[in-house]
């Protein structure tokens, strides 16, 4: 099946969204959540959806930008290698607070348990870069339905603000999976050591590494640093988190 465009009511709006189903066989599937990276939803976004959903899942993929209003896709070199691009992307960035994760994740999990392609009550949730502070935080603000959440060079996952996802993952039932970047200062050695430890004395099931060489972005092919090695050690680490937790939180 082709990428079918969705739209899905949240709190503040309409936000548009993809579902990815496997191109062969037939529903239902378990279904995931991917929170899209910074640059937002693009060609190589929905690349990356379809590779997952081919694995055997639905794949809900929105646009978390739904609130600025629609955008042409962007090009990645033209935006990091621009000052001004990059301090308007870092805006948008920063407009999705806590809050607002939270208050759509709700949208999507009840998009998710709406549709009769859809298998089973948990889910899973995967992120890159800023999706992966969005994966993890909507496991914090919905441990019982996620069966596993998985976090690729996400940034800020254990700072000193109010709203760091290690705060919130005390409840988390699901598995969760977190690889970093080396030299990443939005995810440093220091938070590693303390998303580490709050899921640690919280008894959640995980995995916190870091991939040697690799650098923020390392999963996405059309950023500077994609690292195919990381890249697909990446794939086979989600597959086989899904794989030994979708089909049996059912």
């Amino acid at each position: 099946m082709p990428r079918a465009e969705v739209t899905i009511r949240t709190r503040d709006g309409n936000c548009p969204a993809s579902v990815f189903t496997p191109a062969n066989g037939n529903g239902p599937w378990p279904g995931v959540i991917f929170y899209m990276d910074g640059l937002g939803i693009r060609p190589v976004m929905w690349e990356m959806g379809q590779r997952l959903a081919d694995g055997g899942y639905l794949v809900l993929q929105p646009d978390l930008y739904y609130r600025l209003g629609s955008y042409p896709p962007k090009v990645v070199s033209e935006v990091l290698g621009n000052p001004k691009s990059m301090g308007e992307l870092m805006k948008w960035v920063n407009s999705l607070d806590r809050d607002r994760k939270v208050s759509d994740s709700g949208a999507f999990i009840e998009f998710l348990s709406s549709r009769p392609d859809v298998k089973g009550k948990r889910f899973g949730a995967t992120g890159y870069c800023m999706g992966g502070n969005a994966s993890l935080t909507a496991a914090g603000a919905f441990p019982d339905r996620f069966a596993a959440v998985a976090s690729f060079h996400g940034g800020n996952l254990g700072t000193d603000k109010s709203d760091s996802p290690h705060l919130f993952v005390k409840n988390i039932t699901g598995r969760v999976y977190v690889a970093g970047a080396i030299e990443d200062a939005s995810f440093p050695e220091e938070q590693k050591i303390r998303l580490e430890k709050a899921l640690t004395e919280a008894g959640v099931n995980h995995v916190v590494e870091t991939y040697p060489g690799a650098r923020h972005g390392f999963a996405v092919p059309d950023v500077p640093v994609f690292d195919k090695g990381a890249a697909e050690r990446h794939w086979t680490a989600l597959f086989k988190l899904f794989q030994e937790t979708l089909t049996v939180a059912q």
